[in-house]
């Protein structure tokens, strides 16, 4: 494509090994990063991802400045272990990695809602570590009144979260094991249902092997006013997504309880979106510096494109909005806003060149 001195950056998604022969620049949701990449001068690599030929990938990293990752927590119904392994090593040797399964590993799970509950996103998380753990605290928060929403430890498109709550007239005393609650799957198509507590621990062990954890947050009621996903470049905002229903949000009035509106359409901003300037300087400002400090992140180390998921909390006294942190999202960050690509471009290049200097 252009000279033997030029970059050569590797674009890593999934599919299959026909995916991986027939893959070319456009017939991949990556194409405008692509040419982008390629008005810069890189040379372009299509990096199609399964374990079954994980040696293969290896390999051909191993021959490039960079890679960019687009890979779920849960693809296929395989985990990133042999993936995240086989990217350590390619970083090991020098190709710059975004994300780095090390720094997934501090910022892209839902542990990151528990770590960071104490800045000014956060709200009263709970972290279970244990199955019996659940079983303990979730029972006397019910009973409270609080509408609660569990999160598997890692998962995306709402798998392994779940909004649950005490009947109404359920009193304020724990429930038991075959008290009735209300629950709701965040994953598509889901219904509500009325189900004993012990049935809903029930389902939700499995997301507790192999040291599996979930986080509890407490409901926000303002959902209905949308989700806002904040894109970023390492440590700058690079453009706003919002969307307004999610699957968690109730039945609309007249409405059976199971019947949950479907989502709407996710809208794309650049960073200049006014109703979204407080949430940019808060998370600019504060709150990633604040992250970054506590898990002890260098921006450098950021990933190259990565986003946060806010929910509207409750207004302050004096009529500002507030935002609860719900996900950090560094996996596989698709599709994000326009603005975003000649960002993301330029720091894949900055990236990718240091990275080479270091291996000369």
């Amino acid at each position: 494509m252009t000279d033997a001195n030029s970059l050569r950056i590797g674009i890593l998604y999934p599919g299959n090994e026909e995916v991986r022969r027939n893959a070319t620049p456009e017939n991949n949701r990556f194409s405008p990063l692509f040419q982008a990449l390629v008005g810069l001068g890189a040379q372009i690599e299509l990096a199609v991802y399964h374990d079954d030929f994980c040696a293969e990938v290896r390999s051909q990293l191993l021959g490039l400045d960079g890679v960019l990752v687009w890979v779920n927590p849960i693809e296929g119904g395989r985990d990133r272990t042999i993936l995240d392994a086989m990217l350590g090593e390619v970083a090991t040797a020098g190709v710059f990695v975004s994300t780095h399964p090390d720094i997934i590993l501090k910022m892209g799970t839902k542990e990151v809602l528990y770590q960071t509950r104490t800045l000014g996103w956060g709200c009263d998380t709970r972290l279970y570590a244990s199955l019996d753990g659940m079983r303990e605290t979730l029972p006397v928060l019910l009973a409270q009144s609080q509408a609660r929403v569990l999160k598997q430890y890692r998962g995306h498109s709402g798998i392994g979260v779940w909004k649950v709550e005490a009947l109404p007239g359920a009193g304020d005393s724990p429930p038991q094991l075959e008290t009735p609650v209300r629950v709701r799957h965040a994953q598509r198509g889901s219904t509500e249902e009325t189900i004993p507590l012990g049935e809903f621990f029930a389902r939700c062990a499995a997301y507790f092997t192999n040291a599996g954890k979930m986080i509890d947050q407490p409901y926000q009621s303002r959902l209905d006013e949308g989700m806002f996903r904040c894109y970023l470049v390492h440590d700058r905002v690079a453009g706003f997504g919002h969307q307004p229903i999610n699957a968690l949000y109730p039945a609309a009035a007249g409405q059976p309880p199971s019947e949950a509106p479907q989502p709407g359409p996710r809208l794309y901003y650049p960073p200049t979106m006014p109703d979204a300037q407080l949430l940019k300087r808060k998370v600019e400002e504060e709150w990633l510096p604040a992250m970054q400090q506590l898990l002890e992140i260098e921006t450098a180390h950021l990933p190259v494109l990565w986003d946060a998921d806010f929910l509207l909390g409750p207004k302050t006294t004096t009529g500002e909005d507030t935002y609860v942190l719900c996900e950090i999202n560094v996996s596989s960050v698709a599709p994000f806003p326009d603005s975003a690509i000649p960002l993301v471009a330029n720091a894949v290049m900055l990236r990718a060149r240091a990275a080479k200097r270091g291996r000369d």
